[in-house]
C-alpha cells in the first residue's frame, strides 16, 4: 500500500456509485434486468478506474494516462454503436417501434454517462489527494448533482398544451378534431377505432416548438411511449390499427391517434406529458440570424 491506495479506492467507489445512481430501468424496459444492468455497471467500474488512476499518473508526471483516457473515449463510442445496433434490431419486433431518433438518444445517454463517471472519479480523487477526504466527498456530491441536472431533460409538458379531441369519420377519412389522420375503408375497422381509439391535440407553446413536435422521430417517440405505458389494441398484420400522428400544416398543431388498452384519458395525457423531448429533434429556428433580423415569429 502507498499514499495513493485509499484515494484510488475512494475514487473508484464514487464513480461506480455514480453509475448505479444514473442506472434506472423504467417503462422503456432498458436496461433489462439483470444482464443489461451488469453490462452497464461493469462499464461504469472500468470508467471509474480510468478516471481515478489518471490523477496519480499526472502527479507522477506520467502523462501516458491521457492516452488511456483517449482510448477509453473510443471504446465508449463503440459502446454507443453497440447500444444503437442492439436497439435497432429489437425495434423491428415492437408493435409500435421507438424509431431511430429515440434509439440514437438512448445510445448517446449511455455513452455520456460513462464520461460523467470518469469526471466524478477524477474530481473526487483529485480533491482527496490535494486536500483531504472531506474535500473529496464534497467533490463527489458536486459531481452527482451535475449528473442529476443532466439527467433531468425537458418533457413534452414543458413545450406543448395537451387536450383530448374527438375522433370522427368523414366518409372513410379518420380525423382527430379537424386534423386528417388516415383513410379507413372497412366499416368493421371504423367501429373498432371509434370503440378503442383516443385522440389528442398538442398545441405548441411557441414558434420553436412547431419544428420540434413536427419532427418525425419525436412523433414516433410519443406513439411508442403511449403504447408501452397504456398498451395498444393491435397485432401484427393490422395496418389500419397503427397509431399515428399527423400535423396541421397551418398552425403546427399535431393530432395524436392512439388505440390504448387502458381507456383512461387522464392517464393518457399524463403519459404524453412525460414523453422526453429528444435531443436530436429539438430545434430553435428563432435563433437563426435570418429570423432575428427579420419580422417577429409567432
Amino acid at each position: 500500500m502507498n499514499e495513493y491506495t485509499y484515494p484510488v479506492i475512494f475514487g473508484i467507489t464514487i464513480g461506480t456509485l455514480a453509475r448505479l445512481y444514473m442506472l434506472k430501468t423504467d417503462y422503456r424496459q432498458y436496461p433489462t434486468y439483470p444482464h443489461g444492468k451488469v453490462i452497464n455497471v461493469a462499464l461504469g467500474f472500468i470508467a471509474a478506474s480510468l478516471g481515478t488512476v489518471a490523477v496519480p499518473s499526472f502527479m507522477e508526471e506520467n502523462f501516458t494516462a491521457v492516452t488511456f483516457l483517449a482510448l477509453a473515449a473510443s471504446q465508449f463510442r463503440e459502446v454507443r454503436n453497440m447500444e444503437r445496433n442492439t436497439l435497432s434490431e429489437l425495434d423491428q419486433y415492437e408493435l409500435v417501434p421507438r424509431g431511430k431518433t429515440y434509439i440514437e438518444g438512448i445510445a448517446i445517454v449511455f455513452e455520456g454517462r460513462n464520461y460523467l463517471v470518469i469526471f466524478a472519479s477524477f474530481i473526487s480523487t483529485l480533491l482527496y489527494l490535494a486536500f483531504n477526504i472531506w474535500a473529496g466527498i464534497l467533490g463527489a456530491i458536486g459531481a452527482l448533482l451535475l449528473a442529476k441536472s443532466l439527467m433531468s431533460g425537458k418533457q413534452l409538458k414543458h413545450i406543448v398544451n395537451i387536450k383530448k379531441a374527438e375522433l370522427s369519420f368523414d366518409g372513410p377519412g379518420l380525423y382527430v378534431d379537424n386534423i386528417y389522420i388516415m383513410n379507413i375503408g372497412l366499416p368493421e375497422r371504423q367501429k373498432e377505432i371509434l370503440k378503442y381509439g383516443m385522440g389528442f391535440i398538442l398545441e405548441p407553446k411557441d414558434f420553436n416548438v412547431r419544428a420540434t413536435i413536427g419532427h418525425l422521430g419525436q412523433r414516433q417517440a410519443i406513439l411508442h411511449d403511449a403504447s408501452v405505458s397504456l398498451g395498444v389494441f393491435r397485432d401484427s398484420g393490422t395496418p389500419a390499427l397503427v397509431p399515428l400522428i399527423k400535423r396541421d400544416l397551418d398552425d403546427g398543431r399535431i393530432g395524436v391517434f392512439i388505440l390504448p388498452q387502458v381507456q383512461d384519458v387522464a392517464k393518457a395525457i399524463a403519459v404524453i406529458e412525460r414523453v422526453p423531448v429528444l435531443e436530436n429533434a429539438f430545434r430553435l429556428p428563432t435563433e437563426s440570424d435570418a429570423n432575428q433580423k427579420g419580422s417577429e415569429l409567432d
